[in-house]
């Protein structure tokens, strides 16, 4: 069966994999409409979604990838045009969620088990340069030693792609950072970037997050910003600088999972599934490498994982 996939919110095209076959349930889904999962635009989201649809597939339910806005992606939820997110992120996406929840329309189906963060990161050998890293000061008296010729003489900082929403010109001004924020087109831009910057060591700065396979290739720190408080995006007299906002670190926590709340009337098995199902780092940055570095398609990773570990996600069906 080849899968589906929409488009929803501000998304790109999205070419789909091959299909998945087999069922484990022997007691017929509750409904043959589909079950709607949202695909964003980076790696372990994708496989993530593959794996969860993956699973449902085998129950015997009909399973449709949506491609969705990661940001603009949640009134989705809370009409029922979309069912399934697999991967939340504390560290941008909480305030939507609670908005989303607070309807009454939206549930979180609980942790995934992995905690995440998201902030500047350099490589270690810039240090060598820029003494004091990785403490937030020291990029005052050294951002253009990160110049590029598109930004000199302000330090060019990657960000992700603009659709994160990852605050980081107002970090920058609130800091008083004398850097240009460049937004990354696509998760595989800040690789290709980082991959050929770490090569001719040269100077690199940008956002970077776990769980993810890089620590295991790069030696690098995140940058140590002030805690974050929920007071730090909205009160400017929180933090170093009394007149501006965001003067602290993103937000951290613990990935989770979202759903839309008719789901567990109309597909309860489907959504018992979905709450049982858990990642641990070790294994999702494998599968992450395994796209990334190795080149494989996320279905097909997903599909491999589902194959050879019967015996860790059977259980989550039942």
């Amino acid at each position: 069966m080849l899968r589906k996939i929409k488009i929803f919110g501000m998304a790109v095209a999205f070419l789909c994999a091959t299909s998945i076959a087999g069922q484990v349930s022997a007691a017929a889904p509750e409904s043959k409409d589909p079950v709607k999962i949202a695909i964003n635009d980076w790696t372990s989201q994708y496989i993530q979604s593959y794996i969860v649809g993956g699973m449902l597939d085998r129950m015997g339910y009909n399973v449709e990838y949506v491609q969705a806005d990661p940001m603009a992606q949640f009134p989705g939820f809370e009409s029922g045009d979309l069912h399934m997110q697999v991967e939340i992120w504390p560290t941008s996406q909480s305030e939507l969620v609670a908005a989303s929840v607070a309807t009454g329309t939206v549930i979180k189906m609980g942790e995934l088990g992995m905690a995440a963060k998201e902030s500047w990161w350099y490589p270690t050998y810039m240090e060598e340069t820029c003494p004091g890293l990785p403490k937030w000061e020291a990029l005052r008296d050294c951002a253009e030693l990160f110049a590029a010729p598109e930004t000199a003489p302000m330090g060019r900082y990657l960000g992700g792609p603009v659709t994160w929403a990852g605050n980081d010109e107002e970090r920058a001004e609130a800091f008083g950072l004398e850097f240009e924020v460049i937004h990354a087109g696509t998760e595989a831009a800040i690789w290709a970037e980082l991959a050929s910057a770490y090569q001719r060591k040269a100077a690199f700065i940008g956002w970077l997050w776990v769980p993810h396979w890089w620590p295991v290739k790069y030696d690098g720190k995140f940058i140590d910003f002030p805690t974050y408080e929920a007071a730090c995006y909205t009160d400017a007299s929180w933090g170093v600088n009394p007149d501006k906002t965001h003067d602290c670190a993103k937000p951290a926590g613990v990935l989770s999972k979202l759903a839309w709340a008719g789901g567990d009337e109309k597909f309860p098995m489907a959504w018992q599934a979905f709450r049982n199902y858990v990642m641990d780092v070790k294994t999702l940055g494998g599968l992450i490498a395994a796209v990334d570095l190795d080149g494989g398609d996320p279905q097909e990773v997903a599909e491999k994982w589902l194959n050879e570990n019967e015996a860790i996600w059977t259980p989550w069906t039942k």
